[in-house]
This record gives structure tokens, sequence and C-alpha cells, in this order.
């Protein structure tokens, strides 16, 4: 294979800089790249190339018509390859691999053996280790961290500080953010939202265009579903389902199940203290203390 570059001294010691030798991609003969520890670190194949002050080192390689710019690092065993971008202050270390069209930047970390693929984005602060994997559009940003053996894939998004481990899935249109986690066993996909700070866990599924937030906790072997609310310090937990158009705010046990059209709210405050103007506008019943309470012109015991 010939060629495509040369290595000349820079001024750190332990690198060398990379130099074009001839046109490939955008690169022009003559343009001078960034910084890697040896010839072993860079394909002389493809398009790819370290631009800036990006630095590979170690047994890290970069190739096929994969980049590494600005000032991202790449070391370890690491792999960037297929199309893929690392770049703005971006780290991908230890056995970590990124590639097809993914990108990781804007200060994100990818280690340990996770792997980044097909259209995936690691970005703002966000780490994602173990053996996690990141693919489809899915996107990760914003200080979120992914791990173990966790997956996120088709179009879903954890953000904020929000945690996806153990062997949990988040995929779908699924969106997990703030300070929310999804552990254990658990999925949470189709539209649904988890935020707050909220948990999903055990064999836990969330999924339709469901939402669990603030507290809330949903384990065990709980399913939450349709265009249920699980909110406040609601837990469902057990065999519980909750679907439809449900709204909950205290325990769901055992194998109890809440569905239907009718909109169930339970809580420990009594009906004459209760504020019911809280109540979104699509629910036309709840049970208080053990008795039911319909909507008509204003709220009356059923």
């Amino acid at each position: 294979m010939k060629k495509k570059y040369k290595l000349i001294k820079s001024s750190n010691p332990n690198f060398f800089r990379v130099v074009a030798l001839r046109d490939f991609g955008s690169i022009k003969a003559g343009d001078e790249g960034g910084l890697i520890a040896s010839e072993s670190n860079l394909s002389h194949g493809g398009d790819c190339w370290v631009y800036g002050d990006a630095v590979v080192s170690g047994n890290a390689v970069i190739y096929e018509d994969a980049k590494v710019c600005d000032d991202a690092a790449v070391s370890g065993s690491a792999k960037v390859y297929g199309d893929a971008m690392v770049y703005d202050n971006a780290k991908v270390y230890d056995g970590a691999e990124v590639y097809e069209d993914a990108q990781v930047y804007d200060g994100a970390e990818v280690y340990e053996d996770a792997c980044i693929f097909v259209n995936a984005t690691v970005s703002g602060d966000a780490e994602v280790f173990g053996n996690a994997q990141v693919f489809g559009d899915a996107r990760v940003y914003d200080g979120a961290e992914v791990y173990e053996d966790a997956e996120v894939f088709g179009n879903a998004t954890v953000s904020g500080n929000a945690t996806v481990s153990g062997d949990a899935q988040v995929y779908g249109d699924a969106q997990v953010c703030d300070d929310a986690g999804v552990y254990d066993d658990a999925m949470v996909s189709g539209n649904a939202v988890v935020n707050g700070n909220a948990a999903v866990y055990g064999d836990a599924r969330v999924y339709g265009d469901a939402e669990v937030c603030d507290n809330a906790k949903v384990y065990d072997d709980a399913m939450v579903s349709g265009n249920a609310v699980v909110n406040g310090n609601a837990e469902v937990f057990g065999n519980a389902q909750v679907c439809d158009n449900d709204w909950i705010l205290q325990q769901i046990p055992g194998d109890a199940e809440v569905r239907g059209d009718a909109e169930e709210k339970a809580s420990d405050s009594k009906a004459e203290t209760f504020d019911f103007s809280i109540l979104p506008d699509n629910v036309e019943s709840i049970k208080i203390d053990g008795k039911t309470y319909k909507k008509v012109s204003t709220w009356v015991e059923a």
C-alpha cells in the first residue's frame, strides 16, 4: 500500500505529527495533521486522518474513513473506523470502539469495552463504558452515563444526569433524562419518558406513551404502558400493570391491574383536602380512600 503520510518531529517528544504525502479525501499533499505515537495508529488506507491537535496513542488505531479532530484523544486499544468521528475534546480509550457513522464529541468519554456505532452520538460530557452499546440513531448527552451491559438504540435519548446500567435497554423513541435511572433488566421503549428522579428497575417494562416521573419507582415485573402516568412518590411493583390513561400517585403493589379508560388516582389525602385541580383534563374518575369520585361539572362522590 502506498503511504499517504510521513511523520515529522513535534514539540512533544512522545509523538510525531503527520504530514500528507498525497491527496485523499479533503486532504492535500503537504497538509499537516495531528499527533500519533507511531504509524500503527493511523492506517495508510482509506481517507482516515488525525486533525489539529488530536492525539492517537498506545495501540489505538484509526482506519477506513474515520476522523479524529480538534483536541480529541484516542488511546489504549481503542478503534475508530468506518466513517466515525471523534472530536471536540472527546476521549475514546481502553478497548472501546466507535464505528460506522457514529460520533463522539464535546467532552464525552467512551471507554472499557463500550461500542458506539451506526449513527449514534455521545456528547456533552456523557460517558459510555463497561460493555455498554449505543447504536442506531440513539443519543447520549449532557452528562448521562450508560454502562455495564446496558443498550441504548433506535431513536432513544439518554440525557441530563440520567443513568442506564445493568442489562437495561432503552430503545424506540424513549427518553430517559434528568436524574432518572434505568437498570437491572428493565426496558423502556416506544415513546415512553422516564425523568425527574424516577427509577425503573428489576424486570419492569415501561412503554407506549407512558411517563414515569418525579420520585416514582417501577420495579419487579411491573408494567406501565399506554398513556399512563406514574408520578409523585408512587411505586408500581410486583406484577402490577398500569396502562391506558391511568394516573397514579401512590403504591400499586402485587398483582394489581389498573387499566381502561377510567382514570384512577390514589392518594393518602382526604377528599375534602385533596386539590382536584392538579388532575389532568382527561381524568374522569378517581379513587380516594376507597371512594370513587366522578367529574360532572365538578367532582362528586359516585
